[in-house]
């Protein structure tokens, strides 16, 4: 039985509509960063998913949130489940990101939705984002959060008796580290063990969703330039565990655990 009163849903649905702009130099010590972040010796507009580089959210120490997030209720609605979670987003690509010129990012709230299943309530915002540089549309991009309630603590997986197949992956302390740093990513699952065994009852520190899209967008750019990418996040990913990253199609891929499931999935297009 859902505990979301509609009195609530539509308090939060009232932040649809709204639109927040930024303007900032798409500059090259910003790139380079998130470059080397995701495992990247070069820093040229061919970095995967490299407007994630810029317009990075930069919060007082009072408008932080207890999770390490912006607090809410600001740009996005202030939703009172407790868990944020970063679970799918999809872009198309209107040309490289240009190095050296001003660009702005529009961002609107385009959908608040509220689903209940086996693991309770679930709030659904759509963001809707887009990036341009003199008049033109770099990126078109529409991310999803999801929200929900804190759930019974979460095992360490089991390793499966096989290998999985793919490219193995595996991110350290010091990697999260840097791509929360590159990304100004505040939240405490990435970095603070306590906190996120004690309070959101996961086994180990969590791989970042955009860390491992970002993987997998590599992965699929070695078959040429992108037009369109999208991801969906199934499962977390543990700090301490490798990572399986491969191509499952000539438009697919996915990054699986050391146990066998499937955590994200990926779709592409070329130009």
């Amino acid at each position: 039985m859902s505990e979301i009163t509609g009195a609530q849903l539509d308090e939060w649905q009232k932040a649809v509509g709204r639109e927040m702009v930024e303007e900032q130099i798409i500059d090259p010590l910003s790139l380079l960063r998130y470059a080397r972040a995701i495992g990247l010796a070069r820093a040229d507009a061919d970095v995967p998913l490299a407007h994630w580089a810029f317009f990075l959210p930069c919060p007082t120490d009072d408008k932080i949130g207890p999770d390490g997030h912006p607090k809410r209720g600001n740009f996005l609605p202030a939703i009172t489940l407790p868990r944020r979670m970063f679970a799918t987003a999809s872009m198309d690509f209107g040309g490289p990101v240009k190095l050296g010129v001003p660009g702005k990012l529009t961002s609107q709230v385009a959908e608040v939705t509220h689903k209940s299943g086996r693991s309770g309530d679930l709030i659904f915002v759509d963001v809707d984002r887009t990036l341009q540089q003199s008049g033109s549309v770099r990126v078109r991009e529409r991310q999803t959060y999801v929200y929900r309630d804190w759930g019974d603590p979460v095992p360490m997986p089991h390793s499966a008796p096989s290998e999985p197949q793919g490219e193995k992956w595996e991110p350290d302390e010091v990697n999260l580290f840097r791509f929360s740093a590159a990304t100004f990513n505040g939240h405490r699952i990435h970095y603070d063990l306590p906190y996120t065994t004690g309070v959101e009852g996961y086994p180990a520190l969590i791989v970042h969703g955009p860390f491992t899209a970002a993987r997998l967008a590599g992965l699929a750019m070695r078959g040429g330039t992108l037009s369109a990418f999208s991801f969906r996040a199934l499962a977390p990913l543990f700090l301490g565990q490798p990572i399986y990253l491969r191509q499952t199609s000539d438009t697919a891929c996915e990054a699986v655990r050391a146990d066998g499931v499937t955590a994200m999935t990926a779709e592409f297009k070329y130009r």
